[in-house]
């Protein structure tokens, strides 16, 4: 009986591979969209997890994480000058770190910050962290060599930025893959580009930057220049008041003090947010974009079911003379309906299984493709739970392959020759 249905197969290739065809791709769409956006939770959430607090000024919490974790180019508003030192005194803070960002070179983001978070984002591939103003640290992903020289671009180079002349920046060591945004950016001192926007002269007043914007100065204003040693050796220490900050990535000591300090830094002059839960807010609205997108595959895998059952129908009826030959020779209803049976279902199979290889590597390519974007891993990967998918739409494939099956198993033989 199987030789019978592969000949019978081979017979009809065409309609056959139009059919797996079908199958396949309607199945693709629903993968791929379930494992990308699979990939982009897990991705995001794994960026997020390496930092464990960010306070900014107030504003939107979700604009605050993506700039200061994903590194999306965006204007923030500027902290007061007091709140990093404060930081650095309370006794329920194991790290804070400055970040500045605004300027970008080739493509990749410049961001300012401390030597020290340099250190804490993963060890080094290659080279050394910065110890002078004039040197930086790239990401994994920063297709730079060492000791070449960065002259940064304020803000984005296509949307008009004007090219930084003060100062360039050389590249002494390359940080190994973390997975991040953080991959494609150049990591230079904080204190070199609060000195590139003019911002030194600020460094003792307590109140000349709350009211200044992250699009306007990166990380501070655009006072006229000063000449800029790139030797100067670096000074962090930021006990004092320091010009203003877009944002400060904080490590607290236990869960409990990363609670307190979210709360206090909940007020008129701050804002505290864990990124996880920002994303997972987040994922909430996205959820919304699955729904609909999940809505239109499993409309277009409705449409092909619907198609393919149509089709078939009228495959059995036209093969009526064939069908009754069989019966008339002595095969039983059973086999019949076994044959019908097994050849659509082995058709709908047949497109689920390559339907799902095609899904994931559509959905591996738009992965890469964003990976490559954003420098954010996002992993595609199958879960438990897609063996059940499968299964399901296996077992609603075996029962779509029973109406054909049962139009040929009631046939009668004699009619079937006559006509």
């Amino acid at each position: 009986m199987i030789g019978f249905i592969l000949a019978d197969l081979r017979r009809l290739w065409a309609g056959s591979l139009v059919v797996v065809l079908l199958v396949a791709l309607a199945t693709a769409l629903g993968v791929a969209v379930t494992l990308q956006e699979r990939a982009l939770r897990l991705g995001s959430a794994r960026a997020a997890d390496k930092f464990d607090l960010v306070i900014g000024a107030p504003g939107s919490e979700t604009q605050l994480v993506l700039s200061s974790i994903f590194l999306q180019p965006s204007p923030l508003p500027l902290m007061d000058g007091t709140v990093l030192p404060r930081l650095l005194a309370d006794p329920r803070v194991a790290s804070a770190a400055p970040v500045g960002f605004g300027d970008s070179f080739g493509g990749y983001a410049v961001v300012g910050t401390s030597s020290g978070l340099v250190r804490d984002l993963e060890a080094l591939a290659e080279g050394r962290v910065f110890a002078v103003a004039g040197e930086a640290v790239v990401g994994a992903a920063v297709d730079l060599p060492i000791d070449y020289a960065v002259k940064p671009t304020h803000g984005l180079a296509e949307l008009g930025g004007h090219a930084h002349t003060e100062l360039s920046y050389r590249i002494v060591g390359r940080l190994k893959p973390t997975g991040t945004a953080w991959d494609r950016a150049i990591l230079v001192p904080m204190q070199a580009v609060w000195a590139l926007h003019g911002m030194e002269a600020e460094h003792d007043e307590a109140d000349a930057h709350h009211d200044h914007t992250h699009d306007e100065h990166a990380s501070g204003g655009e006072a006229a220049h000063q000449p800029i040693e790139a030797d100067a050796a670096l000074d962090e220490d930021w006990s004092k008041v320091t010009p203003g900050l877009p944002a400060i990535l904080v490590k607290p000591k236990s869960i409990a003090d990363a609670y307190k300090l979210r709360q206090d830094y909940r007020d008129n002059a701050t804002l505290a947010v864990f990124p996880g839960e920002v994303l997972t807010n987040l994922y909430a609205t996205l959820g919304d974009a699955k729904k609909v997108l999940v809505g239109v595959t499993t409309g277009a895998q409705v449409l092909v079911a619907a198609a393919i059952l149509l089709v078939t129908v009228l495959h059995v009826g036209q093969r009526r003379r064939q069908i009754g030959a069989l019966r008339a020779f002595g095969a039983p209803r059973r086999a019949v309906f076994v044959i019908v049976w097994s050849e659509l279902f082995a058709l709908t199979a047949s497109g689920v299984l390559l339907g799902f290889s095609l899904g994931f590597g559509a959905a591996k390519f738009i992965a890469g493709y964003l990976s490559a974007e954003s420098g954010v891993a996002m992993p595609v990967m199958f879960a438990a739970g897609d063996g059940f998918l499968v299964s399901v739409i296996l077992a609603f494939a075996a029962v779509l392959a029973v109406l054909p099956a049962m139009l040929a198993y009631r046939q009668p033989p004699a009619a079937a020759l006559r006509s």
